[in-house]
């Protein structure tokens, strides 16, 4: 059944992506509104990441994972595997795996890569990410890397198929700063920003007839 959910999604990807107005579901109130310029996703910095299906035990699940603190924008934030693309990836899929084996330990060469949301622009950070969707045909051994990875959270899709999930409120962005913004609400944690934007799209490919 996992095999044949699979194969839909893969078709579902396939097809036109939902794109732009789509991802402003899901953004913070105070973003702009526009898409960015050809110059500013030019020379932006790129990164992928990887948003990883399989069955556990038998019902799709996907895995998010906490983010350690550190000095930064997205210091302790939930997101998907992924980072910066290196000039050693061959290309954005590459970079996408590698980056999910490293944080999370699930072997690349064992990852089916279904396709790809659009991409977003992250203009905090200055980032252009490059959304993958993959899959496993079982749950992986997960070893995560303690240095970037605090905890893996992992989550039925239906969840975010649930719209008693998807909520609005005020997040702390820094010491000084709250903004209002959609997130989603996953078993207590607040998943908003670039992760929730990506989810925002996927789930409008899931529901897709």
């Amino acid at each position: 059944m996992f095999q044949d959910w699979a194969g839909k999604i893969k078709d579902k990807l396939a097809g036109d992506l939902p794109g732009h107005l789509t991802q402003l579901k899901m953004a913070p109130q105070n973003r702009n509104m526009k898409m960015p310029d050809a110059e500013t996703l030019f020379k932006a910095q790129k990164a992928a990441v990887l948003i990883l299906l399989y069955p556990h035990p038998g019902d799709p699940h996907l895995v998010l994972m906490k983010r350690t603190s550190y000095p930064g924008v997205h210091s302790g934030q939930i997101s998907f595997p992924g980072g910066k693309i290196e000039t050693a990836d061959v290309d954005e899929r590459a970079a996408a795996l590698r980056e999910a084996e490293e944080e999370t330990g699930i072997p690349s060469s064992e990852v089916e890569v279904l396709g790809k949301l659009s991409q977003l622009y992250i203009p905090p950070s200055n980032f252009l990410v490059h959304p993958f969707v993959g899959i496993l045909h079982k749950r992986p051994e997960f070893r995560p890397d303690s240095v970037e990875v605090a905890a893996l959270i992992e989550v039925p899709v239906a969840h975010f198929l649930d719209d008693n999930n998807r909520k609005m409120g005020e997040i702390k962005v820094r010491e000084n700063l709250s903004i209002q913004s959609p997130y989603f609400d996953v078993f207590g944690e607040i998943v908003w920003g670039a992760t929730a934007i990506m989810l925002g799209e996927f789930v409008e490919i899931l529901r897709r007839k």
